[in-house]
């Protein structure tokens, strides 16, 4: 086993155990925080034009965005969850075009967005 693979085994382990013990709220935050980190590592590829791992690295911003957009309470939510849904449908066709088109000022504009829902998610914290 290589130092690499020693490395992604603990940190696998690390947010594994993460994920059992966190509350709703920080499983949303960590959503975030995934997301935000794998724009920001396809942007690095897509500037070493590492062309597969940069379409890796958006799908998995992608999906991450998608669970997001899947967490939304539609009943409860009313017209928040209504907009949080555009903006993550958004989001999503944007991280696509950024792939197909290879364009790093969609990654950031993707990550613009997703760090303001984020501060605002980090902001109620302590009121959950």
């Amino acid at each position: 086993m290589n130092a690499y693979s020693a490395v992604q085994n603990y940190a696998n382990v690390k947010v594994h155990s993460s994920v059992e013990t966190a509350s709703p709220h920080r499983l949303i935050q960590m959503l975030f925080e995934g997301a935000l980190e794998r724009i920001a590592q396809a942007k690095g590829a897509m500037q070493q034009n590492q062309i597969a791992r940069k379409g890796e690295l958006i799908g998995k911003a992608t999906a991450i965005v998608g669970g997001l957009q899947g967490s939304l309470n539609d009943k409860d939510g009313g017209s928040l969850a209504a907009n949080l849904d555009g903006l993550y449908d958004y989001i999503i066709r944007r991280l696509s075009q950024a792939n197909y088109e290879n364009n790093p000022d969609y990654l950031d504009e993707c990550g613009r967005l997703l760090g303001e829902i984020k501060s605002a998610w980090d902001a109620i914290a302590n009121q959950v």
